[in-house]
């Protein structure tokens, strides 16, 4: 339910479960991990899902059993946040709960108009993922960061895009060579100017 497409030196990985919102197993997760950690010789990965729904987060019954809090959420952030290309967040959807991780790790996100944000721990009763809170400020800041995290807010893509925590709305028949388009220049450039430019903002 992972696909990924590695032809040339853009690397396409879609969430491929949309009958159940692109929720992911304990299975799943790790399976995302295992690619973005093979990726790391990748130019560019775009990241995105199947249908309308890039990902409700855990599986309710894998939640149940322990996945909304497991360190395999933290693990994918950290092999994305590692990508010494580009990374791009293709958004068709819906992002829910600990999914929202591997987005917030991403260099660029870009999301289709009728997509919504929200990550309801408070309601669920538990922690975000280590990394999230501290990336998502870094986006939006704190208070805005509060507002989701604590106030328990679901946010569209138009406010989503003020806020700054995506960075493009595209129509869903565009998305996926938006983004391919977005990758172009780095994966035709010299792979150490990348990394270099990574490095000069902060990444």
């Amino acid at each position: 339910m992972i696909s990924c497409d590695r032809s040339g030196d853009i690397w396409t990985v879609t969430i491929d479960r949309p009958d159940k919102a692109n929720s992911l197993t304990h299975a799943m997760l790790t399976e995302l991990a295992e690619v973005m950690e093979a990726a790391q010789v990748a130019r560019a990965v775009i990241l995105t899902g199947k249908g309308r729904v890039f990902s409700a987060g855990a599986d309710l019954e894998a939640a149940r059993a322990g996945l909304a809090t497991s360190d395999v959420w933290e693990r994918l952030s950290g092999a994305i946040a590692a990508l010494p290309g580009l990374s791009i967040a293709a958004l068709n959807g819906t992002l829910a709960g600990g999914a929202m991780g591997m987005a917030l790790a991403c260099d660029i996100r870009i999301a289709v108009p009728h997509a919504k944000f929200f990550y309801p721990v408070m309601k669920l009763g538990f922690l975000p993922q280590p990394s999230d809170p501290a990336r998502m400020a870094a986006l939006i800041g704190p208070a805005r960061t509060k507002l989701i995290l604590m106030g328990g807010q679901k946010i569209t893509a138009d406010e989503a895009l003020t806020f700054g925590l995506i960075d493009r709305i595209v129509e869903p028949d565009a998305l996926c060579d938006h983004a391919r388009t977005l990758a172009a220049d780095t994966v035709a450039a010299k792979p150490e100017i990348a990394t270099g430019i990574k490095r000069m903002c902060g990444a």
